[in-house]
């Protein structure tokens, strides 16, 4: 059995699974809003102990851990460096070994999204596919690239799509970049617009929804309540991260032309077949080849694409 972990900036996912992928053990815990690397590695070690005690084993009996960090992440160190939506972590920090030293096992680390689009087309919706884009729409905006059939990390940070500009001297994104996709399709992004809206006079309910559900940011159940109330901010929020991500996608396929791209994320999954057509038709817009787009669909394995991606590091041993 190997474990995984997926860190994201809402939520920590760990899962155990056996060698044929099957999830034997998982548990979720809210990502720190306060503290630093530390805290969120303690965080990130009591998510995948309570994970192994589902599946009825010992952390020691593992074969390993995949950790899956958004950030940049040294996968020969285990380092990860800069993972500005997650609580002072604008810093280097030794994630891989603090959680080995704690867990008393061995633990390989890669991007988190580049192990969920891995786990995608090694177990799920990518399996059809020699080439494919992911594009993990959540906190932040995250890509991860399949070519030929293997992963194409670049230099080490390739698939940074939230990163690419959609706007000159366009918005300000949490990178502290203009005009990133990110700073329009991000929930980060997105819940820092609100505010800002908010302020002004714009009226909006998407707040007293975030407190009634016991929440202290707007996660993507937030956003989904409003979206069902018809909060008209919420409404025009989702359609330009929509109208951005459109934009965003097509530029990449033009550059790299691959056969399918899948969302997956916090709202990828949540919103993706809600928005499916409308992505699709912002994309049309701005693809070179227009009359032969790639195929479009949302990540099969859900909230756990990122965790089972990460516990096939392990594999890679």
């Amino acid at each position: 059995m190997r474990g995984g972990i997926d860190l994201g900036g809402t939520k920590i996912q760990a899962v155990v699974i056996d060698a044929d992928g099957t999830v034997r053990g998982e548990a979720r815990h809210p990502t720190p809003t306060t503290g630093g690397p530390p805290d969120v590695a303690r965080a990130m070690e009591d998510a995948l102990r309570e994970a192994v005690s589902a599946a009825g084993v010992k952390p020691e009996q593992l074969t390993g851990v995949g950790i899956g960090s958004p950030g940049d992440v040294d996968q020969q160190t285990g380092v990860v460096s800069g993972a500005r939506n997650l609580p002072g972590w604008e810093g280097s920090f030794p994630l891989g070994e603090v959680l080995s030293n704690a867990l008393g096992i061995e633990t390989r680390l890669g991007n988190d999204v580049q192990v969920a689009v891995e786990g995608e087309h090694l177990l799920g919706a990518g399996k059809p596919y020699d080439s494919l884009l992911g594009v993990w729409w959540g906190t932040g905006v995250g890509g991860g690239i399949i070519l030929e059939g293997r992963p194409w990390t670049g230099r080490g940070a390739a698939g940074e799509i939230g990163h690419t500009v959609v706007k000159r001297n366009g918005a300000r994104c949490p990178c502290g970049r203009r005009g990133c996709l990110e700073a329009y399709a991000g929930r980060a992004a997105m819940e820092a617009k609100a505010h800002r809206e908010h302020t002004k006079g714009i009226e909006t309910d998407i707040f007293k929804i975030m407190k009634k559900r016991g929440k202290d940011r707007l996660t993507s159940s937030v956003w989904d309540h409003a979206l069902r109330e018809r909060d008209p901010l919420a409404e025009s929020l989702i359609r330009r991260a929509v109208r951005y991500l459109g934009t965003g996608i097509a530029s990449a396929v033009n550059l790299l032309d691959v056969e399918a791209v899948l969302l997956g994320g916090g709202l990828g999954s949540r919103f993706g077949d809600r928005y499916l057509d409308d992505l699709r038709g912002e994309m049309h817009k701005h693809l070179f080849v227009a009359d032969s787009p790639p195929h479009l669909e949302v990540a099969s394995l859900g909230d756990l694409d990122g965790a089972i991606g990460a516990a096939l590091l392990v594999l890679k041993g």
